[in-house]
């Protein structure tokens, strides 16, 4: 594994709490109109995340989720610009404003979306590592889905295929406690998910979804394991949301003290305690950072609101080549 430096502590500061402020922007935005649609926020599990990019090699690896997804193309490295303007739906976003909120996608940086339908991206996830393995690249594919979505026929179909044919792929749940409004106690007879992969024999474990460093062993085990060929991995991040399902979302299933507590164990200000104990960034340095995160988010939002819509014409283009189909051209 990687080693953890100072500089993974201060890079996962900076980038965790970009990605926080950068979705703090778009509840505001949102309330303003300027997103449209759902908008899933991931205020509270930037550990998961933090701690994955740590342990892929991101020159080859993939990655797939459900639909809190603006944060990962992030952090593969998609122009947060881009990222915000798909959310507003301009020209300039990742998919040029035709995907939004629910499908940031990025092949160039090996994002794979992004997936509107709960547990759509499961199977999906194994056909990308399919054909890794196929053309011999030895990548891994991180396929990533909520605890409401490991309820879905899908996953089971999925795990057995992925450990027949011995696929290099790393499934995570993200268990943040709830599917939309229900708690993961009143969905099945066990909340330990992950044991749902030892019926099918998968290497399967749990991981503190707070903290960045367990997040960044377990997945360099994982992934390590089916870069091997040894096949898939099951781990279950117990992690937990600040924001409710969506902005749409009233929360009134759980309660304010119930997020309070967990925001004590909030994975930025984990991180921060470190950095400070350690003395590894002064006060000042610290300042600073916050104050360069607060700028690039402005940054991302100016070009958002600058940027032009699509043109009526991007509604054909985007669907079929006009030179295999020169009858649209007559329906604009």
């Amino acid at each position: 594994m990687k080693k953890i430096t100072k500089q993974t502590y201060i890079d996962w500061y900076k980038d965790m709490l970009f990605w926080r402020k950068f979705e703090d922007k778009l509840a505001a935005v949102y309330i303003q109109q300027k997103v449209r649609g759902f908008l899933h926020l991931y205020n509270g599990q930037e550990a998961v995340l933090a701690g994955a990019l740590h342990a892929m090699d991101l020159s080859k690896d993939k990655m797939i989720t459900a639909y809190r997804n603006h944060v990962q193309p992030i952090g593969m490295g998609v122009d947060p610009k881009r990222v915000m303007a798909e959310l507003y739906g301009k020209e300039t976003g990742t998919s040029h404003g035709m995907g939004g909120s629910m499908h940031i996608f990025s092949k160039e940086k090996g994002f794979y979306g992004g997936h509107g339908i709960v547990g759509g991206q499961i199977p999906l996830g194994a056909g990308i590592a399919f054909a890794d393995k196929y053309f011999g690249r030895k990548a891994v594919t991180l396929t990533y889905f909520g605890d409401g979505a490991a309820r879905q026929g899908s996953l089971h179909e999925t795990f057995n295929m992925a450990m027949a044919w011995k696929l290099p792929v790393v499934f995570i749940v993200e268990n943040n406690g709830y599917a939309m409004g229900t708690s993961v106690e009143r969905t099945a007879n066990h909340t330990d998910i992950w044991k749902l992969g030892l019926a099918y024999e998968m290497p399967s474990e749990p991981v503190d979804g707070m903290n960045p460093v367990a997040v960044a062993k377990a997945m360099d085990k994982a992934i390590k394991h089916a870069r091997s060929g040894k096949g898939p991995y099951f781990l279950e991040m117990k992690t937990y949301r600040y924001r409710g399902h969506s902005m749409s979302d009233a929360q009134k299933y759980r309660t304010k003290s119930e997020v309070a507590e967990y925001k004590k164990i909030d994975p930025i200000s984990q991180v921060l305690t470190v950095i400070q104990e350690k003395k590894y960034l002064t006060d000042k340095e610290i300042k600073a950072i916050v104050d360069d995160v607060k700028a690039k988010v402005l940054e991302c939002e100016k070009f958002a609101d600058e940027s032009p819509y699509p043109k009526k014409q991007q509604l054909y283009d985007m669907v079929y080549e006009q030179e295999d189909y020169p009858f649209l051209k007559h329906r604009l």
